[in-house]
């Protein structure tokens, strides 16, 4: 009796033995190995897998891609704005052995470094890139992360910026920024509008000054138009060949006011007196051309005049331009004689 109970306990205790030697693998998890406390090179892989009891401790690793968000951080931009960033990274366990034994915690030892590389990253970039540029950010921030990591035997797939928190008096600058190229946008879009219909306004004036049927037609088409409306207005249209005369005439004033003040030039030169140097070797006045009723005083200062204009200089020019005074002739009286003083107004003499 007493060795059946010895027996059974004994196979009980066995079989609990191989049981707790019995270790699975999940197809996710790599098996490392522990052999009295030092790692062995073969790594379990998915299934059943034996282990020496009371002598060997297995540590299973997942291999999957782990999706670990960072932290928000906060940082100043190389152009010295303050935002908030947060990003999210995608990593998985490439060597089993490293990842067990290099690091305690890889986890959390990949998490601190997307961290600090986060900070670098808004540090080194401008506000514009961290909001148009992300692509190449994020590829930045995944080499600083993955280069590291290798060494803990993890690779980093790939990170990316969430979001980007903007205080709120920049959001209201980019606010009126953005308005105002949108306004700036609208503006460009209406002049062109603008130049290309009055190009096209252009070209078809051209035709239609080309064919006087076409322009009669627009006309009518148009009034038309205005007569379909319901309103009290009365059109009568002017016909096209009067307002063709009334475009030439405008065209042909200024030409004709330059002809007539041309004439206009030439008739005050022809009337103006001749000056100093014209009169050369032509005909001047004498005492036999003079008219009967001219006294011989004007005659003499006729001749004087012609004689001056010939040898005239600037300086003489000048002097006759002004008036002459009138000369008058003053009668010297003779000197008295002895006979004259005893002469009497009647003729008689008193001595």
């Amino acid at each position: 009796m007493d060795i059946n109970i010895i027996l059974t306990v004994i196979a009980f205790f066995v079989i609990l033995v191989v049981l707790s030697s019995l270790r699975v693998v999940n197809q996710v998890e790599r098996g490392i190995i522990f052999r009295l406390g030092r790692a062995q090179k073969e790594i379990r892989q998915p299934g059943l897998t034996v282990l020496i009891p009371f002598a060997d401790r297995m540590k299973k690793v997942n291999i999957q891609i782990v999706t670990m968000p960072v932290p928000t951080q906060e940082g100043i931009t190389r152009d010295n704005v303050s935002v908030r960033v947060d990003a999210v990274a995608y990593f998985r366990v490439k060597d089993p052995m490293r990842a067990a034994i290099e690091v305690q915690d890889y986890v959390h030892a990949v998490e601190q470094v997307a961290q600090t590389s986060l900070r670098s990253i808004i540090g080194k970039s401008e506000l514009d890139d961290l909001l148009t540029n992300r692509e190449e950010l994020n590829r930045g921030l995944a080499l600083m992360i993955d280069s590291p990591a290798l060494g803990w035997g993890i690779h980093i797939d790939r990170v990316e910026i969430k979001d980007v928190q903007l205080p709120e008096t920049m959001k209201r600058s980019m606010s009126r920024q953005a308005e105002a190229e949108r306004e700036r946008r609208a503006r460009v879009i209406v002049a062109d509008g603008e130049l290309r219909a009055a190009q096209k306004l252009a070209d078809a004036s051209g035709i239609m000054s080309q064919t006087p049927g076409a322009l009669q037609l627009r006309l009518l088409q148009t009034v038309v138009e205005v007569a379909a409306e319901k309103n009290s207005t009365l059109i009568m249209p002017l016909p096209v060949e009067l307002l063709r005369f009334f475009d030439r005439a405008a065209q042909t004033a200024p030409q004709s006011a330059g002809r007539t003040a041309g004439q206009a030039g030439e008739a005050q030169a022809a009337e103006a007196p001749p000056g100093p140097g014209e009169i050369e070797g032509g005909d001047q006045p004498s005492l036999e051309q003079a008219p009967a009723g001219e006294t011989p005083a004007l005659t003499e200062a006729a001749t004087r005049e012609a004689a001056t204009r010939e040898t005239a200089t600037p300086e003489a020019a000048t002097r006759e331009a002004a008036p002459e005074p009138a000369v008058r002739e003053a009668v010297v009286p003779e000197p008295a004689t002895p006979e004259s003083r005893n002469a009497h107004p009647s003729g008689r003499s008193f001595t």
